[in-house]
């Protein structure tokens, strides 16, 4: 027989073999026991925590003729049929590969016959999460009217993609995350009952790396055993999870909070070189962390919890170490975790945030320093004080200057809102070289690019509207000054431009952003300069001539290029000409 993994041969085959769920498991015994069996159950939990299991063993106890206080005996032909999967009445379906409203409708229609073979007929549908909308719709009528003879049990990691009309309808049991001291003393049990050896330090790694799933748990394991060549040893597991000792960590955390940069640095590269993941490496510092607070707390949570061995570096880096220092170290460390996720330098970050908790340390000797320099401060303002009160007492001795309450109040001065600063050396040589052609253009693609921006980036974009365009750049101007200052900031936003103008247009134009209410004057001090440079171009003939023409003589279209030039940029609709 070919071999089989670890998670399949020690499937639990009974209630009392399920780890971790004491509380569901007697439920279900008792309503076995009681007759007192719903049509419909929901099973709601992590991955790996018995969900399939318990129902594929409440399905044997409900159709078992010799069922003892709720258990099934496993030895009939029925329970060793359901075992093997080959008891028609039990139907197991994958809802994520046979999510259709068709499947369903096939359930439904076939849910009117009587079981053959057992009591009940029971559907386990896995990850039900997965069903479409009109999947769910064809569930609720079967659910709403079951037959009496049929049982669906309902398993989901997301219970919260279930609609409400379903999970109504259903008892819903929530599996909890097992606890590593329960996962430990499965693969202990295990191991023993394979005559293998191992160690109880590896047993924690393992337990801990499995995040609370008991089939991950043996699934590592299983890679421990066939790495140690039929031995479980710690270094094998901290090889195969990618864990770090705890004494490393120890050693690391200390070298930070003391200060030692320089060592907390080669620490860092012992541990990359080894092969460790930096993000797992960033995971065990939070644990560390989290078990430091307890110790200071309350000692023996660290080891009921954990099961981990206080040594005496552990206690004396607890006692050593602030609880505060213990609250900045966790942040950071989230802070880089979440970096890390978008990121494939995940060292350079290690090393950043190696600088950055050796850095923070010196803190409190600054804060005290600073204590120091206030109490001078404060010594001295009080000497002020004390002046300035003797002052004002002598003061008030004097006679009072009639014409001093007969002088008017100065009205203090408005203070003006501070304006966006324009990068004109952006905007002219757009300018210069716009036209209307370019406008239209971008004008007519300005929806279609908004759509291709994200919700966030188009609610920034949504009060803008381009009001100047030529082959290599465009003017957009912004109704609100702040709209205008975070899409300068924000490379994300104008790369997503950049590239949504590249694919509408085929052209990368550089985007320059200004105020709208500041447009009108960049516009008109642009033409005016404009006009001057064109005036200055014509020479002292053109001049004359104008001077020679009658007042009531219209002044002819080309002595006013600067009209031109504005239509040309803008258009007729906005430019309009009024006589000076």
């Amino acid at each position: 027989m070919s071999y089989q993994a670890l998670y399949r041969v020690w499937r639990p085959q009974r209630f009392d073999e399920v780890i971790g769920q004491k509380l569901i498991t007697q439920t279900l015994k008792n309503a076995v026991k009681t007759k007192q069996i719903s049509h419909a159950y929901l099973f709601a939990g992590p991955r790996g925590t018995g969900k399939t299991s318990m129902a594929k063993i409440f399905a044997k106890a409900v159709n078992c003729p010799n069922q003892k206080d709720g258990e099934p005996c496993n030895e009939c032909d029925t329970c060793k049929a359901i075992t093997k999967g080959t008891l028609n009445d039990v139907i197991e379906i994958d809802a994520a590969s046979n999510n259709g409203v068709e499947e369903i409708r096939d359930i439904r229609d076939k849910v009117k016959y009587a079981p053959t073979e057992a009591e009940y007929k029971v559907y386990i549908i896995d990850e039900v999460h997965m069903l479409s909308t009109g999947a769910f719709n064809a569930l609720l009528k079967t659910l709403e009217e079951p037959p009496a003879n049929v049982i669906f049990i309902l398993a989901t990691t997301e219970p919260h993609k279930i609609p409400a009309t379903i999970i109504s309808r259903t008892q819903r049991f929530d599996f909890k995350q097992i606890q590593a001291k329960d996962s430990l003393s499965r693969m202990a049990y295990i191991l023993k009952e394979k005559h293998l050896q191992y160690d109880d330090e590896a047993l924690k790694v393992i337990a801990k790396a499995s995040e609370g799933g008991m089939r991950d748990a043996l699934s590592i394991l299983d890679q421990v055993i066939s790495f140690g060549d039929d031995t479980v040893t710690l270094d094998n597991a901290l090889l195969v999870t990618g864990a770090v000792r705890k004494q490393l960590l120890v050693t690391y955390l200390t070298q930070v909070t003391q200060q030692e940069t320089q060592k907390a640095l080669m620490t860092v590269q012992e541990i990359l070189d080894d092969g460790k993941d930096p993000e797992r490496f960033t995971e065990d510092l939070v644990n560390l962390t989290r078990d430091l607070l307890l110790y200071q707390q309350s000692p023996e949570l660290v080891t009921q919890i954990e099961m981990d061995q206080v040594d005496s570096d552990f206690k004396q880096l607890a006692t050593a170490i602030k609880p505060q220092q213990l609250y900045d170290i966790i942040d950071d460390l989230n802070d880089i975790q979440q970096q890390m996720r978008f990121t494939t330098h995940e060292d350079v970050y290690l090393e950043v945030l190696t600088v950055r908790l050796a850095g923070r340390q010196d803190q409190p000797s600054q804060t005290a320093a600073t204590g120091q320099v206030d109490n001078a401060v404060v010594e001295r303002l009080e000497n002020e004080i004390s002046s300035l009160k003797k002052t004002v007492a002598d003061l008030q001795k004097a006679p009072a200057v009639a014409a001093a309450s007969q002088r008017p109040a100065v009205p203090k001065p408005t203070a003006k809102p501070k304006r966006t600063q324009v990068n004109l050396s952006l905007v002219y040589p757009i300018l210069g070289a716009a036209t209307r052609k370019d406008l239209s253009a971008l004008q007519e693609v300005w929806s279609d690019l908004m759509n291709i921006l994200s919700i966030p980036q188009r609610s920034i974009m949504g009060v803008s509207k381009p009001v100047a365009a030529s082959p290599d750049g465009a003017i957009i101007a912004f109704d609100y000054a702040f709209l205008q200052q975070r899409a300068n900031a924000d490379q994300e936003l104008n790369d997503a431009l950049e590239n949504g103008l590249d694919r509408l247009t085929h052209k990368v134009p550089k985007l320059v952003f200004v105020p709208t209410d500041q447009w009108p004057q960049i516009r008109k001090t642009y033409l005016q300069q404009h006009q001057v440079t064109a005036q200055s171009d014509q020479g002292t003939d053109d001049t004359a001539q104008t001077d020679d023409q009658s007042e009531d003589e219209p002044a002819p279209a080309t002595t006013e290029p600067v009209v031109d030039k504005a239509k040309e940029l803008f258009g007729d609709d906005v430019i309009d000409v009024k006589a000076d």
